[in-house]
């Protein structure tokens, strides 16, 4: 995973353990202090959003916990790969469109970040500028062209 994307999800996992957390154990306790808690909805969807949210700080955990971050001056730059700004144009309507190869943690389409293990990020793999890829897809089939390359980190 790229630096940044390991910071970003160090980030979140405090933004969970040290204000969410905190917010809803309070939302509880108010809950609790108004009796019968058998029929108390804040309650029970307190407790529910309690349980959402350790679940999603233990996933988080793990995934730092296996957490590798990227020494980028190891990457290759022969080819796309990981790390790698591709722009691509689809051959069927003319649309460029500009991509990052990330980490499957890190993606997030409205950044222009796609995982490695996509689709469209396997069948770039190893490509080159010029090339011209078929790639399956759940709509169909797509002809992607790579116009450009780039180094993320760059």
């Amino acid at each position: 995973m790229s630096q940044e994307g390991f910071d970003k999800l160090v980030a979140e996992l405090r933004q969970l353990e040290n204000v969410e957390l905190p917010r809803v154990r309070e939302a509880i306790a108010e809950a609790r202090d108004k009796g019968d808690l058998s029929e108390n909805f804040e309650y029970h969807a307190a407790k529910r959003e309690q349980s959402r949210l350790l679940g999603r700080i233990r996933f988080k955990q793990r995934v730092l916990e296996n957490a590798r971050v990227l020494d980028t001056s190891l990457l290759r730059r022969d080819g796309i790969g990981l790390l790698s700004r591709v722009e691509i144009t689809n051959l069927a309507n003319n649309a460029r469109m500009s991509y990052t190869i990330v980490s499957p943690h890190e993606a997030n389409l409205r950044e222009g970040k796609i995982s490695i293990k996509s689709p469209i990020a396997q069948a770039l793999l190893n490509k080159k500028a010029g090339d011209v890829v078929a790639v399956r897809v759940p709509a169909g089939m797509l002809n992607l062209r790579i116009e450009k390359l780039s180094d993320a980190t760059q």
